[in-house]
């Protein structure tokens, strides 16, 4: 959708429209719900694509982004009556376990480290808790052979990637737990038109069945978790 001043979200998030549009599509699609009310926040916000799918299906939204004019395009967008702030995911202005549930979507690949911020969302979220997480697939073809070129060319990377093992480990090292792995596989711009095909019932099975499909064929992972009922506090 194309708003005032010309931009349309995925402009303002760096994806294609219909990059976007798959993204969105494939949150709804695993995305269990939470209760009418629920307090979510969405770290790393951009255009407020997320915060106002939440506020749509009744949860109570706040959307932060690192970025001021981001969140100003992002508060001109809502009609949902999100709030909305400017903010750094690894010093979340929020109350320890003051959150049903936080999103984090499009963040991890432009950090030094995802350490931080795995932190913060962690100690954020109440016990029981779900916390959503996407991140670049390193294993993907594509991403590989990116790599290898930039290795050969001596050009340092300009995202960055990580591993499914390696994000869990992380994940679980920060009281977080049941954690699950979902594939996102996403056409190249100019295939865009098959992207159907992945996500007919056939297509998902595909990828939940044969588990060596989805790390070399999706460009993105997405994890969820819920925070330990019992959390260590190690953490915090």
């Amino acid at each position: 959708m194309r708003f005032a001043g010309g931009e349309d979200d995925a402009e303002i998030a760096g994806w294609s429209q219909t990059g976007l549009q798959a993204r969105l599509r494939h949150f709804f699609s695993v995305w269990p719900g939470d209760a009418a009310g629920a307090v979510w926040l969405d770290a790393g916000c951009g255009a407020g694509t997320y915060s106002r799918f939440l506020a749509e299906r009744g949860l109570t939204v706040v959307g932060l982004d690192y970025s001021l004019p981001t969140v100003v395009k992002a508060r001109q967008r809502d009609l949902n009556g999100c709030r909305w702030g400017a903010a750094d995911v690894t010093r979340l202005p929020v109350r320890l376990g003051s959150c049903d549930g936080i999103l984090c979507f499009g963040v991890m690949q432009a950090l030094a480290r995802p350490e931080p911020a795995l932190r913060e969302l962690s100690i954020s979220v109440r016990p029981g808790g779900q916390v959503w997480v996407d991140a670049l697939n390193g294993w993907c073809l594509p991403h590989l052979a990116e790599g290898i070129y930039r290795r050969m060319r001596k050009r340092p990377p300009h995202l960055r990637y990580h591993s499914p093992a390696g994000l869990r480990q992380l994940m679980a090292a920060h009281d977080l737990v049941d954690i699950r792995l979902h594939w996102l596989p996403i056409m190249p711009q100019r295939w865009q038109r098959f992207q159907w095909l992945l996500e007919t019932p056939l297509g998902r099975w595909i990828f939940r069945h044969f588990p060596g499909i989805g790390p070399l064929f999706s460009h993105s992972m997405v994890l969820s978790a819920v925070r330990a009922p019992r959390a260590t506090g190690h953490g915090a």
